[in-house]
């Protein structure tokens, strides 16, 4: 039995879009003819293509997943013969091409599914993306938001045709909206049934079509949404919009809308997870002697108090001034990264002072070098 596509490529059933992407590229990179020292090189690198390849198609992968690897082997190759393909996906059921396609998996593998219309299908879902700034993350916020998307042609009802047009039986189906043929294969006989084209599975075709929709049932239009974007949410995290999606077929429901949300890097604070991080900026009188500071926060400013004696890189952590926890009571921390600043000049006062303390303490003045300059140099 040889090896299945996410042991090819060293990944979990269940891995995203991007794992697979990710684990590809490194497959890739260690086994590429041009630069591996393995035996079997070329025949990995074919390998971790073709695994890639089914993968990273929806369509292919849930059909994998279905039939197991070595049952969509078999299928492949058997739709690469009978549609003249050059073998792989491309010639074969899974690729569209050739007398294969995904009736005949399902008529060879799961008795049927390739037939007719069998009552009300929904709708696609769609997918679009949202940009929130942080502040609007914090708070949550109502957007707007516009997209194109298909929609039930108004004119004809989804239908494809004027509510006046004639109706009769497909000929090319007798009226049954499918399509029989019996095929002589090296397993053997293999019967298919396919949707009838001419009338796509009706098994009714009509003397007009609309001239609004030209037959479709639907029209693609700009839609303006009202988006719930709720406190705490991240970067890559989806919101479904039930039935925004497209239209369903013969009285299906519509599809969904999946709304990415990506939040803004902020200038003034760093985020992880729910915590936020700041840097506060801090003179040497205050982290020597102590001080209570202003710290802003996404609710507004609160104090903090700065010890004696305070060096520059500590970080303080103000509890519950971070995100909300999406969904969830509470706020993640705040944390205060005090950073002492050294100014870059001094009037004569303050040098004189500055000076005086350096030799309290012991400290030679080089006056030419500046006692900040020794004084950061000390750090």
């Amino acid at each position: 039995m040889s090896e299945d596509f996410y042991s090819v490529l060293g990944v979990d059933r269940d891995a995203s879009e991007e794992d697979i992407k990710r684990a590809y590229r490194e497959k890739a990179s260690e086994y590429h003819p041009d630069v591996s020292d393995d035996p079997n090189a070329e025949e990995k690198f074919k390998r971790i293509q073709e695994a890639k390849e089914v993968l990273l198609d929806d369509e292919k992968r849930r059909m994998y997943d279905q039939m197991g690897h070595e049952r969509f082997q078999q299928a492949d190759k058997r739709g690469a013969t009978e549609g003249g393909g050059a073998g792989g996906m491309g010639g074969g059921p899974f690729g569209g091409g050739g007398a294969g396609g995904m009736n005949d998996i399902f008529e060879q593998f799961f008795g049927g599914g390739g037939g007719g219309r069998s009552g009300p299908q929904q709708g696609a879902d769609l997918k679009t993306r949202l940009t929130v700034d942080l502040e609007d993350a914090y708070e949550g916020v109502t957007k707007q938001l516009t997209v194109a998307r298909p929609e039930r042609c108004p004119d004809c009802d989804g239908k494809g045709h004027p509510p006046e047009a004639d109706a009769r039986t497909c000929s090319a189906c007798n009226g049954r909206g499918q399509q029989r043929t019996v095929r002589q294969t090296p397993l053997g006989r293999v019967q298919q049934t396919q949707t009838c084209q001419q009338c796509e599975g009706e098994g009714t075709v009509y003397s007009e079509t609309c001239s609004t929709c030209r037959g479709d049932g639907q029209v693609r239009n700009e839609a303006t949404l009202q988006v719930e974007v709720p406190a705490g949410i991240q970067s890559g995290q989806t919101l479904r919009m039930d039935g925004e999606g497209a239209p369903g077929e013969d009285g299906g429901r519509n599809g969904d809308l999946l709304v990415e949300i990506e939040v803004e890097d902020s200038e003034a604070f760093e985020r992880n997870g729910d915590d936020l991080r700041y840097r506060m900026p801090i003179s040497f009188p205050q982290a020597a002697f102590g001080d209570t500071v202003e710290v802003p926060t996404l609710d507004g400013a609160v104090e903090m108090d700065v010890p004696a004696g305070t060096q520059s890189g500590e970080t303080f952590r103000l509890r519950n001034k971070g995100m909300p926890h999406l969904q969830r009571r509470g706020h993640g921390d705040l944390y205060v990264k005090v950073q002492v600043v050294t100014p870059e000049s001094l009037n004569e006062e303050q040098r004189e002072a500055l000076e005086a303390f350096a030799e309290a303490g012991g400290e030679e003045i080089d006056v030419e070098q500046g006692f900040f300059e020794k004084l950061k140099n000390s750090f």
